[in-house]
């Protein structure tokens, strides 16, 4: 452990165990945290009337608005010049449901079935997208990490082509702690990653194959998030990026396609994540046709600030993303993705906390931001521009705590920190927690990349330390076993489907609101210390 280290446990020691005054402080804070109050606000924003709280709809309008009278009627203040919306621009791109792929080689065509067999949209605001005949290069995980010595695209002109990658990085497929980071996994393994490569090396298209294990989640999933209105930001990068065409596709497909082309499936991708791999020419063309519906549209994080005392002037920031998946009436029967979990759960802790801070005998020393983001659901675009436009000084912000579908499942004797070992902020956690008998455990599913997949990470990578505590999986009464099957069953059932909705009889508030206190004690020491906690020297994001 650094001296840094040692001392701010020390400190975070101290200031938890410091009875008197600063005990009795949080006490009446504490008992202001409900579950009542909690379940009352799920119940509204996960509601039909809210139609799953899509940028840009109806359900937008009631969400923001919902909040803002919340936070009005807590005596927060408005955050953004007399506003609690700060308003961002996004192009609203819709794929029609006609998309066509056509595959073609000497071993015959394929066409393959929107939505069953490839999935996929664009970024390029155009009403027509058409590619004919790009040739398919399949270029192992896509990747160009000159810090693990590896490049997918060496020697390799991909422009105007067609690249086919594997999801996640090599490290995940052999379990060599040498590539990469072994089954954790990196940046260079989320599909975004991928996707921003191959605009930068000029491809046309850029094609995924999914796998469950590797995506960590099944096609169901791919499907539903990647058909209706996809979002972007409105900057410069969607008008100048040559990549026409984003996608995946299933392994079922991906395996016929590598047979046509009289290639060995498992051989190759077993090739890819190996050092010294290079690309394959799979003589098979790719055409892709489809039209989109165009709307450029408004949309609006919600930020509320509860000021300090003593330092004002810094601060800490609590948030969770408000919206979630819309309507798909292509769905028959159900069609509302009402994000009861994801993410009413996190929204509706937020504002049970900023309860908790205007309730304190004594006012904290540093300014609470409550700061409720759009558009996580389309690669964490509100985020992204609160990061790039922030309210208050970047260099002035202690810390981002980010809150993203809470535990319904009871009470745990563990939390997990995404990301955990990344910064100092694990002393603030690990305190509180074990001050109530628990403890931190780190993620159990590196693999998946959690920790570039909330929020948080839009401000990680403009350097402000963060926290992503969630749902532990040591349950009370129960193995641990236990905890991964629910955790896992409510992923393959519930995680970005319709039902996803408020569930009161089936959802347990025990573990909730446990978990709500330690989000609030955590954000009440951060705005008592004088402290800037900072990256730990061996985290990636320190440089």
């Amino acid at each position: 452990m650094s001296y840094r280290n040692f001392v701010l446990l020390t400190l975070a020691a101290i200031v938890l165990a410091g009875c008197g005054p600063e005990k009795k402080n949080i006490e009446h804070a504490l008992e202001s945290i409900t579950v009542e109050e909690f379940q009352e606000h799920v119940s509204v924003i996960a509601s039909d009337e809210f139609r799953g709280r899509a940028p840009g709809t109806n359900g937008e309008e009631l969400t923001i608005h919902y909040l803002a009278d919340a936070f009005g009627r807590l005596g927060l203040e408005p955050a953004n010049e007399g506003s609690y919306f700060q308003e961002l621009s996004l192009v609203e791109i819709t794929a029609e449901p006609s998309m066509e792929m056509l595959i073609s080689g000497s071993g015959g065509q394929f066409a393959p079935a929107y939505r069953e067999d490839f999935i996929g949209t664009t970024s390029q605001i155009s009403e027509n997208i058409v590619i004919d005949n790009s040739e398919i290069i399949f270029i192992g995980y896509g990747i160009d990490a000159p810090e693990y010595g590896w490049n997918d695209y060496a020697g390799l002109d991909v422009k105007g082509k067609t690249v086919l990658m594997l999801v996640n990085d090599p490290g995940y497929a052999t379990g060599d702690t040498a590539l990469f980071k072994g089954r954790e996994m990196t940046y260079y393994g989320r599909w975004t990653y991928k996707y921003e490569e191959a605009a930068r090396q000029g491809a046309k298209a850029a094609i995924i194959i999914h796998e469950t294990g590797a995506a960590s989640y099944p096609w169901d999933v791919v499907k539903n998030s990647w058909s209706g209105p996809q979002f972007h930001l409105t900057n410069n990068e969607i008008s100048t990026s040559p990549l026409q065409f984003q996608g995946w596709i299933t392994t079922d497909l991906a395996q016929q396609l590598f047979a046509s082309a009289g290639l060995e499936y498992e051989r190759l991708i077993a090739d890819a994540a190996k050092p010294g791999f290079g690309p394959v020419e799979m003589n098979l063309d790719a055409s892709v046709t489809f039209s989109n519906k165009i709307k450029h549209i408004k949309s609006n994080n919600v930020a509320a600030l509860w000021p300090g005392n003593e330092r004002s002037d810094e601060y800490v920031i609590y948030m969770a993303h408000w919206d979630h998946l819309g309507v798909n009436n292509s769905f028959k029967g159900d069609s509302i993705f009402n994000g009861a979990v994801d993410n009413a759960t996190g929204i509706s802790a937020m504002l049970q906390i900023a309860r908790a801070f205007t309730v304190l005998p004594e006012k904290q020393a540093r300014s609470v931001l409550f700061l409720a983001v759009t558009a996580e659901e389309q690669g964490l675009l509100g985020s992204q521009y609160y990061a790039e436009n922030p309210l208050f000084p970047l260099d002035k912000t202690v810390a981002a705590i980010n809150m993203d579908a809470l535990n319904i499942f009871g009470k745990t004797k563990d939390m997990t920190m995404i990301g955990y070992g990344n910064s100092e902020l694990d002393a603030y956690a690990t305190e509180v927690l074990e001050s109530r008998g628990r403890y931190v455990a780190p993620d159990p599913h590196p693999e998946r990349g959690s920790f570039f997949r909330s929020d948080h990470f839009s401000f990680v990578k403009v350097g402000v330390p963060s926290l992503y505590l969630t749902s532990g999986s040591d349950y009370v009464g129960h193995d641990k076993e236990w905890g991964e099957e629910v955790s896992q069953q409510w992923i393959i059932e519930k995680y970005h489907k319709p039902g996803d909705e408020y569930e009161p009889e089936k959802w347990n508030f025990e573990g909730i609101l446990e978990d709500m206190q330690v989000f609030f004690e955590v954000g009440y020491h951060l705005s008592n210390t004088s402290e800037f906690p900072d990256w730990n020297a061996h985290s990636a994001f320190k440089r």
